[in-house]
């Protein structure tokens, strides 16, 4: 599963699936076995087949083991958040089961080195480290994935976005942008036309005494590539498509426009945030205020949105112009 279902039911189908996939496998295996056996056929092929039956059978009892996020750890867990509804609440759960059974086994492992056999107690040991490790990373996906719930790109999204000028010397872009401004990558665009995004990626890979003669539109090669997404995608969906494409951001299209830019660095500041606030819904009717000022005197940043004083030079969260 690379997302978290929505629904205990469809886990619990999902999860259970694989165990009985192996043990179906197990039970072909084993009889087309028993029939070789029968039939004296080569010794080879009776082996294989037998020793393909009990490593599926081994394997589908394995995954049945409650300790999530093995199969058996989702069906138990997709059983709690049946029974309570709290999907959190299900795998904190699930993973503290799991780490007390990956302590067992790890234990288990270590008395087995000491006493007798090195090797299989190196492997128990490796299993649990394992499922313990895989319980930890689930835990967090899904605390991630319900704190990102609910929240689209263009909640987050940079909706100023300066963009660069392909004619321009690398060092200018040094000098002018990167030092000047807190981005680590900008777009590239001629005559309305996006040609590509330039990162400090891309300047490190020019070597400094050619900075000064390298035009922008030569230093996109050495960057990250790029990849557009709607307004309308969800924050969690953005940071899996930053994953598998292995980008640090993403350009915000509608109608073949760009309308912002949303990075790894506001996914984590999204994240962050909403834990600190206990994920506060982002339908709260409550309006942002300062403290001290009526709401009629106060306006929103231009770059990030945060609220600052009306007349303000520059904003005190992400310290970019406001040029109104």
């Amino acid at each position: 599963m690379t997302e978290e279902p929505q629904d205990p039911a469809l886990e619990v189908k999902m999860a259970i699936a694989g165990p009985l996939v192996s043990f179906l496998i197990a039970g072909i295996l084993g009889g087309a076995w028993y029939v070789s056996e029968m039939a004296r056929t080569l010794v080879p092929i009776t082996a294989i087949l037998g020793y393909g039956a009990l490593i599926n059978a081994v394997l589908g009892v394995f995954n049945l083991i409650p300790a999530f996020p093995l199969d058996g750890g989702r069906v138990f867990r997709g059983s709690l958040w049946r029974r309570s509804g709290n999907l959190i609440g299900a795998t904190k759960t699930a993973t503290r089961i799991s780490e007390i059974l990956s302590l067992l086994m790890m234990f288990g492992g270590f008395i087995l080195i000491i006493v007798s056999d090195f090797v299989d107690g190196i492997w128990i040991v490796v299993l649990g480290w394992f499922i313990k490790s895989g319980a930890e990373t689930s835990l967090r996906q899904t605390l991630i994935g319900e704190t990102l719930s609910g929240i689209t790109v263009s909640d987050i999204m940079t909706r100023n976005v300066f963009t660069i000028s392909p004619d321009i010397t690398v060092e200018q872009l040094v000098s002018d942008y990167f030092l000047v401004n807190r981005h680590g990558g900008y777009p590239v665009v001629r005559d309305g036309k996006i040609l590509g995004v330039v990162t400090l990626q891309s300047v490190r890979a020019i070597p400094k005494d050619m900075r000064s003669s390298t035009k922008v539109e030569q230093a996109i090669s050495h960057g990250e590539a790029m990849v557009c997404v709607k307004p309308t995608l969800s924050a969690l969906d953005a940071m899996h498509k930053m994953a598998r494409e292995r980008v640090g951001r993403l350009l915000v299209m509608q109608e073949g426009l760009l309308v912002g830019i949303v990075t790894r660095g506001d996914l984590m500041r999204t994240i962050q945030t909403r834990q600190e606030l206990g994920a506060v819904n982002k339908t709260s009717t409550a309006t942002p205020t300062i403290i001290g000022l009526p709401r009629d005197q106060i306006m929103k940043c231009v770059q990030c949105g945060g609220h600052l004083p009306t007349g303000s030079k520059f904003c005190p969260h992400c310290s970019a112009p406001q040029n109104r």
